[in-house]
């Protein structure tokens, strides 16, 4: 019997070091340097009441994590959503966003917003295929919007269904 969890975490977590650096292996080689140094995230920006930080681990090894800050008011921006390579196909990455959806509802969001690279076309088919709303055209080559006035960023965004919980500003 296979054994998931999730775990809240954060991520400078230990345990899961060697999946953030998977991560940010693939981006570098996917995009090279296009997108520059990346700033340093502020400890705790991914931490409730405003974000979450998640990680789903098969029999306590991390295969997959996601996490979501706050974007504004009314909505959470999804963030590191990113499945092992060698565990990919398996339908974890749906696991991994469905869990992030409930719990920035739960968090009283009403909206989600991500960006995906120019290079991820699998993301792309994710994000398209859970009822994400591109804020770009699918049909043109996503090679172009690495081009200006583009920035290579491809973003979505999504309506909760479910509100249990109104923010405070």
């Amino acid at each position: 019997m296979i054994e998931e969890t999730f775990i809240h975490t954060t991520p400078d977590d230990p345990r899961i070091e060697p999946i953030i650096d998977g991560l940010f292996a693939e981006y570098r080689a996917r995009y090279g340097d296009y997108f520059g140094e990346q700033e340093e995230e502020p400890p705790g920006i991914y931490a409730p009441p405003d974000g979450a930080f998640i990680v789903l681990l098969r029999h306590e090894t991390p295969i997959a994590m996601g996490a979501f800050k706050r974007y504004n008011v009314t909505t959470a921006e999804l963030k590191r959503i990113w499945t092992h390579s060698s565990m990919r196909r398996q339908g974890l990455a749906q696991k991994v966003l469905l869990e992030l959806e409930r719990l920035a509802a739960l968090q009283g969001y009403d909206a989600l917003y991500l960006t995906t690279g120019f290079r991820q076309p699998e993301a792309v088919r994710l994000y398209l295929s859970q009822g994400y709303q591109p804020q770009f055209d699918p049909a043109v080559d996503p090679e172009r919007y690495a081009l200006p006035p583009f920035d290579g960023r491809l973003p979505f965004t999504k309506t909760l269904l479910s509100q249990p919980v109104r923010r405070s500003a």
